[in-house]
């Protein structure tokens, strides 16, 4: 939400920007909003955050930096001055499930108002070309409106200022392939996935090769989501029923220098979700110079090049095994598609055209 001073007109005023998310906490929406928040700050704007929920021990460090309130705001959307502007990262009616009748006929009047409200807004962007499909798909009353996509930068300042760690505590000793995974302990995310491919690539591989082969899983975790502790203790009991347990390590809430530490000492990511919205996990792996393997829907096809930064596959764990062995049998594989992929993210989704891009859209709706 953008507004004019409200002072002398002067030449290029600087505007004063709220935001307002639900919840400030470490996932890849709240990563964007953030990185948008201080991308307008740079450009000498005044920012203030507003959230239903904030924590500053499960937060991104550099919200702390920001103004942030921990409020539920009540906006008076008719006081003159204000203008909306409405960054889509996925229609929420579509995050909801909807498994009887009496929870259709609750959402029903929220869906409603989600879409009505939506189509009030000055401005809409959205953060990627699948998002962009998914929104005129779902909001069929707002199907004139063509969003505009910006995508998410990948804020870079920590990664080339933070010196990376050994792994020694997360990795047994002998392991030389160490692959991750990060995201959320949601089932959503299908960490299953990681999982299985592990299992099949155990049958593809000799014993020496495997003894070689490690999985961290790590994601985001709070205690507060139910989700999150059932989903991580399910996923503990599959390793121990695929008698993987030694070589997988869970890891959970970790902080900014361990995920640095791990993209910089992986051979590959694992990035398992279906049609995802965007997901900032490949434009952080790829940056770090390591390759990307994921599912080939939504929006890892735009950021990730197949056979070139990494693997676009089928969300099966044999075709995800295959692309894992290639990383075995052909240990070059992670310096060239590691250097390409840095060369991606610098190219096509640089901070300085993302701060540029989204400054123009806020001050054109204060002309």
């Amino acid at each position: 939400m953008a507004e004019k001073r409200a002072r002398d007109p002067e030449p290029g005023p600087s505007p004063s920007v709220l935001f307002l998310h639900p919840d400030l906490g470490v996932g890849g929406a709240e990563r964007l909003v953030l990185d948008a928040a201080l991308a307008l700050q740079a450009r000498g704007c005044s920012v203030k955050l507003w959230t239903a929920h904030y924590d500053p021990g499960h937060c991104f460090a550099d919200s702390r930096g920001l103004q942030v309130s921990a409020c539920i705001p009540v906006l008076k959307l008719a006081r003159r001055r204000k203008k909306i502007l409405f960054y889509c990262h996925f229609p929420d009616l579509l995050l909801t499930r909807r498994d009887s009748f009496l929870k259709r006929l609750y959402r029903a009047p929220i869906d409603w108002i989600e879409e009505y409200t939506t189509g009030m807004a000055d401005c809409i962007l959205v953060n990627s070309q699948f998002t962009a499909a998914i929104f005129k798909e779902t909001f069929k009353s707002l199907s004139h409106i063509e969003p505009d996509v910006l995508y998410p930068s990948l804020n870079v300042t920590s990664f080339d200022s933070t010196a990376p760690e050994k792994l020694d505590d997360l990795v047994p000793e002998g392991k030389k392939f160490l692959f991750l995974s990060i995201n959320r302990y949601e089932r959503k995310k299908n960490l299953t996935l990681a999982l299985e491919a592990l299992v099949k690539l155990r049958g593809r591989l000799t014993s020496q090769d495997w003894d070689k082969v490690h999985l961290i899983m790590a994601g985001g975790y709070d205690e507060r989501v139910l989700e999150n502790v059932d989903h991580y203790q399910e996923l503990k009991k599959m390793v121990q029923q695929s008698d993987l347990a030694q070589c997988v390590t869970f890891l959970r809430s970790f902080s900014d220098k361990q995920k640095i530490s791990l993209l910089h000492g992986c051979t590959c990511v694992l990035y398992t979700p279906s049609h995802e919205h965007f997901g900032i996990v490949p434009l952080e792996a790829m940056y770090m110079q390591c390759p990307v393997i994921a599912v080939n829907s939504g929006g890892p096809l735009e950021s990730i090049t197949h056979g070139v930064t990494g693997f676009l596959c089928e969300p099966d764990p044999v075709h995800f095994s295959e692309a894992m062995e290639k990383f075995i049998h052909e240990p070059s594989l992670k310096a060239t598609m590691g250097l390409a992929g840095r060369a991606r993210v610098k190219a096509k989704f640089s901070s300085e055209a993302f701060t540029e891009q989204l400054y123009q859209y806020v001050t054109k709706l204060l002309v």
